[in-house]
This record gives C-alpha cells, structure tokens and sequence, in this order.
C-alpha cells in the first residue's frame, strides 16, 4: 500500500513474531508484569516507552502474548491512561517544533507543507478517538495554542 502523503511504497520497519505465545524463557508472571506496568505509569512513563523497557531491560518481547492484553488496554484498567492519546501528544509536539522553526524561517516552504500535513493527521486521528469515545466529542485542536486540548 502507498504512503500517505508522498506517492512512494515500501515495507514498514519491524516484524513481530508470527507465534502469539510468550516464550518459555521468560521469568515472570503476567500478574507481576500488570504491576510493573501501573507502577511505570505512575512514574510518568507512556505506553511505547513502557513497551520498549520491558523489552529491554526486563527481556520481553511481547506483553500481550504474555498476559493477553496490550499494554493500552492494562492501563486502561488501572485507570492510568492520559486525558490525551501518545500519538495525539506526539503530533503536537511535533506541530509546535515546526510552528517554532517557522517563526524564525518565513520562507521555508516545506515547513509550512509539513505543517499543513501534521495539522491534517491530528485532525484526523481527533476524528477517529471521538468516534471511538477516547476523547469527548467537545475536544477541539487550537491550532493558535500549538496543539493544547480546548473544550467549548
């Protein structure tokens, strides 16, 4: 399938494992791990970064062929998920880093392009976590306050 906003193709990055089962060298319980998990999240740490500890530090490869459920959806149960998505958070940033770049490089073109773009997939991923009941269906991105949460 194409890319969304250049016309090119390719093979995204990694591969998960084909098997959906924890492997048998893996030294702890899925109990165990859904505290590890609620006690990160209480240290401020996101989802993907909590991923990428368990698979670093803790050697797991795959939380949810260990316990059944994605880290999301134990966070989610722990009651320990952020008003705003990772990936909406991560678009803002990204939308305020090239606003900033912007303000100093009028003339930047493909600033103001990747602008256009960044402020078009947070538009639509708002669409998608208010269908879904993430995000109330008040919630609106302001672009004038680079990407913080406004209700009306």
């Amino acid at each position: 399938m194409a890319r969304m906003h250049s016309r090119k193709r390719g093979k995204h990055g990694s591969k998960k494992p084909a098997k959906k089962t924890a492997p048998s060298w893996i030294r702890y319980k899925a109990k165990e791990v859904e505290l590890l998990i609620a006690k990160l999240a209480k240290e401020g740490k996101t989802a993907s970064q909590i991923g990428i500890l368990f698979r670093d530090v803790y050697g797991i490869p795959s939380i949810s062929a260990l316990c059944g459920k994605s880290v999301g959806e134990i966070l989610g149960e722990k009651k320990a998920l952020p008003e705003v998505p990772e990936d909406l958070t991560s678009l803002f940033k990204r939308y305020a880093a090239i606003k900033k770049h912007l303000d100093s490089n009028k003339n930047d073109e493909t600033a103001k392009r990747g602008l256009l773009l960044t402020e078009s997939k947070i538009g639509r991923i708002v669409k998608y976590y208010k269908r879904t009941g993430r995000v109330s269906e008040a919630w609106k991105f302001d672009p004038e306050r680079t990407g913080f949460f406004a209700t009306e």
